[in-house]
C-alpha cells in the first residue's frame, strides 16, 4: 500500500554496523534457551519409566538409520553408564551385524569390556577383530599391549607371532623387537631381525637399525658381519650412500681408521658424484680428524675425479674434460690406471672423418705417447701408440704432420735412424705435406746428410713448384755446400715457374745472392729481367739503390739515370702515390749527393697536393654522400696544364669575392682610413 512506502531514501544520519547488532544481541542473550529442568528420579518405577523412554528413543533413531554407527555407540555408552553390561553388549553385537568392517565399534566394545575387567570377553573381541580384520594394525597393537598389561608375556609374543605371519609395515617389527627386548629377549630379537631383513623388509635403514642393535648390545663382530653382509646383499647395481657411511661411522667407533678408508673409497669409486654428496662430506670430515694432509688431498682427488666421470659420460666426445681427467690422474694415480683412462679417451673416435672434428682428438694420442715415453720408461708401448694412431687416421682425407714428426724423433731418441727414416718417407709418399717435407729435411741437415737433402729438396719441389721458400732454402743449401753454379740453376729455375706464391721474395733472394757473389753485371740483367715482368716502384727503387750501393765512381750517374727511366715509365701509371713515392726517393739522393742544378730539376719534377670531392655510392646504388681525397698534379703532365691555370684563375677569383665582402660588411673602415 501507499502508506508502507519508502519516501525518503536517504541515508539515515546515525549508521548501525552488523558488529552492532551482533554485540548488541550476546548482551542481551536473545538466542539462549533457557536451560531444561532438572529431573530427579526419586523411585524405582520412575527410573524403569525413564529407561523406557530413552530406549524407545534410541531403538527410534536406529530403526530410522541403522546404518549410523554413532547411534548404536551411544545407545551402548549409555546401558554402560547403567552399569546394564550385558544389555550393551547385546547391542554392540547387534551393530557388528550391520556393519562389521567398522573399526570404531569394535574398538569401542574392547574397550568397554576391558574398562570394566572382562577380560576373557575383551580377549574375545580382540580375536574376533584381529580374525576379520588382520591389516587393522590398531587391533594388533591394543591386543598385544594389553596382554603385556596383564603381564601376560606368552601370550602377547603369541599375538605378535600371529600378526608377523600376515608380514605387515616395518614399524609392526620394529614394535615386536622392542617388545623382546623389554624382557631382554636379545636372542629372539636378533631373529626377528633376521626374518625381517631377509623376507619382508629387506631395505637399507632396516640393516642399519640391526647393525645398530648387535653394536648397542656389544656384538661388534656380529654388527661388523651385519653390515658386511648388507654390502654384498645390495652389491655395485643398488649401492647406497647412507649403508657406507654408517658402516664407516661404525668401524670409526672401533678405532679401525683403514678399514674406515678403505670403505669410503670403495663407495666412492662406485657411487655416482650427484648421489654421493653426503658421503664425501662425511669422508673429507673423518680425513680432517683422524688424516695427513695425503688423506685429505685424496678426498679431494676422488671428488675431482668423480665429476670428471659424470662429464666424459654425459659427453664421451667432449675431449677437453678427458684433459683435464688425465692431467688429474696423471698426477697421482699409478701407471696402470692413467693407460686405463687413456684406452677409454682414444676410444672416442670422432664420428665424422673431417680435420676440425680430429685437431682436439689428436692430441689425445700424443699426450698418451709422451706420457708412455717420458712418465711410464716404455718405449716399446710408446713405439705401439704412435703406430695404432697413425693406423687410425684417414691418411687419404688428412693426416697430422706433428704425429709423424713426434714418431720420427722418438725413434731418434731411441737411437732407431733407419725405422725414424722410414717413418718420414712413408708419410711423404702417403700424404705428403710441406710440414713433413721441412721436418725430413731439417733432420738429414742435423745428421749432415746432405745428398739426402738434394733428394727430398728435388721431391719437394716437385711436390710443391710454387713454393718460394722451398726455393731459397735449396739454394742456400748449395750456396752453403759451395756449388754456386747449383744454387744459381735452382734460381733460374725457381723464377721460370709459371704460379709462385711469393715472387718478389724469391728476386730479391736471387738478387741477394748475385750481390754476395759481386757478380754486378747479372744483378743488373735480373733487376732488367724483373722490370720486364712488373713496374712496381719498389723495383726501381731498390734497382737506383743498388747501383749507389755498387761503389764505382760511374754510380752516381748510373743511379739518376736509373730515376730518370723510372719516372718516364711511370708518367702512365695510375697509382700516383707510386709515382710520389718515387720522387721522394729520387729528391733525397739528389739532396745528399747532386749539386744544385739537378736539385732545382728535382724540385721543378714535384708534384702539387690538392683536396678533391668526389661522390659516392651505397651497395644498392643510392647516393651515399661526398668524400674528400688528395691528388697530385706533376708538372711533367702537359695534359693537366690547362686545368692548372683554370684552378689558379679560380682562386684568384675567390680571393677578390672574398675582400670584396668584407668591405661591404664594414664601410666605416674605409671612411676613416680614407680621412687618415
Amino acid at each position: 500500500p501507499p502508506s508502507l512506502q519508502v519516501k525518503n531514501k536517504a541515508p539515515a544520519e546515525v549508521q548501525i554496523t552488523a558488529e552492532q547488532l551482533l554485540r548488541e544481541a550476546k548482551e542481551r542473550e536473545l538466542e539462549l534457551l533457557p536451560p531444561p529442568p532438572q529431573q530427579k528420579i526419586t523411585d524405582v518405577e520412575e527410573l524403569n519409566d525413564y529407561k523406557l523412554r530413552k530406549r524407545k528413543t534410541f531403538e527410534d533413531n536406529i530403526r530410522k538409520n541403522r546404518t549410523v554407527i554413532s547411534n548404536w555407540i551411544k545407545y551402548a555408552q549409555w546401558e554402560e553408564s547403567l552399569k546394564e553390561i550385558q544389555r550393551a553388549r547385546s547391542i554392540y553385537e547387534r551393530a557388528l551385524d550391520v556393519d562389521y568392517r567398522n573399526v570404531t565399534l569394535w574398538l569401542k566394545y574392547a574397550e568397554m569390556e576391558m574398562k570394566n575387567r572382562q577380560v576373557n570377553h575383551a580377549r574375545n573381541i580382540w580375536d574376533r577383530a584381529i580374525t576379520t580384520l588382520p591389516r587393522v594394525n590398531q587391533f594388533w597393537y591394543k591386543y598385544t599391549y594389553m596382554e603385556e598389561m596383564l603381564g601376560n608375556v606368552a601370550g602377547s609374543r603369541q599375538v605378535f607371532e600371529r600378526w608377523m605371519e600376515w608380514q605387515p609395515e616395518e614399524q609392526a617389527w620394529h614394535s615386536y623387537i622392542n617388545f623382546e627386548l623389554r624382557y631382554k629377549e636379545v636372542d629372539r630379537a636378533r631373529t626377528i631381525y633376521e626374518t625381517l631383513l631377509v623376507i619382508v623388509h629387506p631395505d637399507v635403514k632396516n640393516w642399519i637399525k640391526y647393525a645398530r642393535f648387535e653394536e648397542k648390545h656389544s656384538y661388534f663382530a656380529h654388527a661388523r658381519k651385519v653390515y658386511e653382509r648388507a654390502v654384498e646383499f645390495f652389491g655395485e647395481e643398488h649401492m647406497d650412500e647412507h649403508l657406507y657411511v654408517a658402516f664407516a661411522k661404525f668401524e670409526e667407533n672401533q678405532k679401525e681408521f683403514e678399514r674406515v678408508r678403505v670403505i669410503y673409497k670403495y663407495a666412492l669409486d662406485r657411487i655416482p658424484k650427484q648421489e654421493a654428496q653426503n658421503l664425501f662430506k662425511n669422508y673429507t670430515i673423518f680425513e680432517k680428524k683422524f688424516g695427513d694432509r695425503r688423506g685429505i688431498e685424496d678426498i679431494i682427488v676422488s671428488k675431482r675425479r668423480f665429476q670428471y666421470e659424470e662429464e666424459v659420460k654425459a659427453n664421451p666426445h667432449n675431449y677437453d674434460a678427458w684433459f683435464d681427467y688425465l692431467r688429474l690422474v696423471e698426477s697421482d694415480a699409478d701407471a696402470e690406471t692413467v693407460r686405463e683412462v687413456y684406452e677409454r679417451a682414444i676410444a672416442n673416435v670422432p664420428p665424422i672423418q673431417e680435420k676440425r672434428h680430429w685437431k682436439r682428438y689428436i692430441y689425445l694420442w700424443i699426450n698418451y705417447a709422451l706420457y708412455e715415453e717420458l712418465e711410464a720408461k716404455a718405449s716399446k708401448r710408446t713405439r705401439q701408440v704412435y703406430q695404432a694412431c697413425i693406423e687410425l687416421i684417414p691418411h687419404k682425407k688428412f693426416t697430422f704432420a706433428k704425429i709423424w714428426l713426434l714418431y720420427a724423433q722418438f725413434e731418434i731418441r731411441q737411437k732407431n735412424l733407419p725405422l725414424a727414416r722410414r717413418a718420414l718417407g712413408t708419410s711423404i709418399g702417403k700424404c705428403p705435406k710441406n710440414k713433413l717435407f721441412k721436418g725430413y729435411i731439417e733432420l738429414e741437415l742435423q745428421l749432415r746428410e746432405f745428398d739426402r737433402c738434394r733428394k727430398l729438396y728435388e721431391k719437394f719441389l716437385e711436390f710443391a713448384p710454387e713454393n718460394c721458400t722451398s726455393w731459397i732454402k735449396f739454394a742456400e743449401l748449395e750456396t752453403i755446400l759451395g756449388d754456386i753454379d747449383r744454387a744459381r740453376a735452382i734460381y733460374e729455375l725457381a723464377i721460370g715457374q709459371p704460379r709462385l706464391d711469393m715472387p718478389e721474395v724469391l728476386w730479391k733472394s736471387y738478387i741477394d745472392f748475385e750481390i754476395e757473389q759481386e757478380e754486378y753485371e747479372k744483378v743488373r740483367n735480373l733487376y732488367r729481367r724483373l722490370l720486364q715482368q712488373t713496374q712496381h716502384v719498389k723495383v726501381w727503387i731498390s734497382f737506383a739503390q743498388f747501383e749507389l750501393s755498387a761503389g764505382r765512381e760511374e754510380s752516381l750517374s748510373r743511379c739518376r739515370q736509373i730515376y730518370e727511366e723510372a719516372n718516364k715509365a711511370m708518367r702512365n701509371c695510375d697509382e700516383k702515390e707510386e709515382r710520389v713515392m718515387l720522387l721522394e726517393s729520387w729528391k733525397n739522393f739528389e739532396e745528399e749527393f747532386g749539386t744544385d742544378t739537378t736539385k732545382e730539376r728535382i724540385d721543378k719534377l714535384m708534384p702539387e697536393k690538392i683536396k678533391k670531392r668526389r661522390k659516392l655510392q651505397a651497395e644498392d646504388g643510392s647516393d651515399a654522400g661526398w668524400e674528400e681525397y688528395y691528388d697530385y698534379i706533376f708538372p711533367e703532365d702537359t695534359a693537366n696544364q690547362p686545368n692548372l691555370k683554370l684552378l689558379a684563375m679560380a682562386k684568384l677569383w675567390k680571393k677578390q669575392q672574398q675582400e670584396s665582402e668584407a668591405a661591404e660588411m664594414d664601410p666605416d673602415k674605409d671612411i676613416d682610413e680614407s680621412q687618415s
